[in-house]
């Protein structure tokens, strides 16, 4: 039996152009030299004693040249006479299993051979502390072993909550250095605590355990890096709420009031703790993301997973439509501990899977009420983590001519 009507298969498709999306490009010109900068500071270097073990947390989101950035770092440790190691803080990542993290951080770059350092990738964690209801605050036992905790992490805006911080320093001391079994435990109190409860937390693993300084990170548009700053841990929660604003003022969107089908060529995790970022499609599995001021996005279609994501399909969930190729791609056991351990199931629900692009969009298109069949407006985008250019369909022109932001680049058929 076919899956479309006949009618629905000869659908013309429109013709699609190309557009730049113009944002603030302002970008490090010199990594290396800011990193130099910012750890010579007395307060940050002064922490550092010759002879100490260092654990360099990082984790698993998709970090402009984190490569660089962490062996920078390494190498500025290595300066004042530390001993680093990389420890991964990706909660439950990676299949939560201390090799599954180990391979992502090398598929960013970051290994024994790249970083000249050793990895401890145990999943083994130690309880330093409860919050005042009773719950238990796990760390990392690789990290416990060091004389100081240094974690990376960028600054931006959550996918599921708001709070004075959201992504960042402090929920990778709480939710990365937790490991599966942390992880697990925090997110069972559900997203709507996690803007009191994330900073709480990490405010009381600082206070138990030896975190010196943190290294934040804030992205421009294009995703390049804007900012690195070394942050005393005493200062992690203040300065984080302040570089939140920023990110979130550097934050790219789509340019555009009104999508019919927005068509999605890859999701992953390297390029968002959703799969795709609420922040810039507007939906979490809960509903609409809150003071989302970006299109209204009738329907979504995905069309594959990132390479490093390394089969994790979480946030597939978000979309109305995928292709049969995709579901051959998917690490289920992957996917499904990353789901449970956020407490989010949605995320891993398939939609309904056609053959190709074409037949996907078409059945977006037949799905969604009050939509002009002949002249539907259909954006195309790499990825929610790239959004310097987008593909539009032609009934799509005139608003984007009027968009002084919107810079079209190709007239011709893509």
């Amino acid at each position: 039996m076919p899956v479309l009507t006949e009618e629905t298969l000869r659908l013309p498709l429109p013709r699609m152009f190309t557009a730049k999306q113009v944002f603030d490009s302002a970008s490090l010109d010199d990594l290396n030299q800011t990193i130099k900068s910012e750890f010579g500071k007395p307060e940050i270097c002064g922490g550092v004693v010759p002879g100490a073990r260092v654990a360099v947390a990082v984790g698993s989101r998709g970090i402009r040249n984190i490569d660089r950035i962490t062996l920078a770092l390494i190498n500025q440790l290595k300066s004042a006479g530390a001993q680093p190691f990389i420890v991964p803080a990706m909660g439950s990542h990676g299949g939560a299993t201390a090799e599954g993290q180990a391979r992502l951080l090398s598929g960013y770059g970051i290994s024994e051979q790249t970083m000249g350092v050793p990895v401890l990738a145990s999943m083994d964690t130690t309880i330093v502390g409860y919050t005042d209801d009773g719950i238990p605050i796990h760390v990392s036992k690789d990290a416990l072993t060091a004389d100081l905790i240094v974690p990376v992490a960028r600054i931006k805006p959550h996918t599921d909550f708001r709070g004075p911080v959201e992504s960042g320093l402090c929920k990778m001391l709480a939710i990365g250095l937790g490991k599966h079994v942390g992880c697990s435990r925090l997110h069972r109190e559900g997203f709507v605590r996690f803007g009191d409860m994330i900073p709480d937390v990490a405010t009381r693993i600082i206070q138990k355990t030896p975190v010196g300084f943190g290294l934040a990170i804030v992205e421009n548009a294009y995703d390049e890096t804007a900012r690195i700053e070394a942050v005393p841990a005493s200062l992690f929660v203040q300065r984080e709420s302040e570089l939140l604003l920023e990110a979130k003022k550097l934050m790219p969107r789509i340019l555009l009031s009104n999508i019919d089908v927005l068509i999605i060529k890859q999701i992953g995790k390297d390029i968002s703790g959703a799969g795709m970022d609420p922040n810039i499609v507007g939906r979490t599995t809960k509903g609409p993301l809150e003071g989302f001021n970006g299109p209204l996005i009738k329907r979504i279609v995905v069309l594959g997973l990132s390479k490093s994501t390394s089969g994790n399909a979480i946030g597939i969930g978000l979309a109305d439509f995928t292709i049969k190729d995709i579901l051959s791609r998917i690490d289920h056991e992957s996917t499904d501990a990353n789901c449970i351990a956020s407490g989010n199931p949605e995320a891993a629900k398939i939609p309904i899977a056609l053959s190709d692009e074409a037949e996907a969009t078409r059945a977006a298109l037949t799905c969604t009420p009050g939509v002009d069949p002949q002249r539907p407006r259909i954006v195309r985008i790499e990825s929610t983590l790239e959004l310097g250019r987008i593909e539009f369909s032609e009934p799509l022109l005139e608003e984007v001519q009027r968009e002084p932001r919107l810079v079209i680049e190709n007239f011709g058929a893509v």
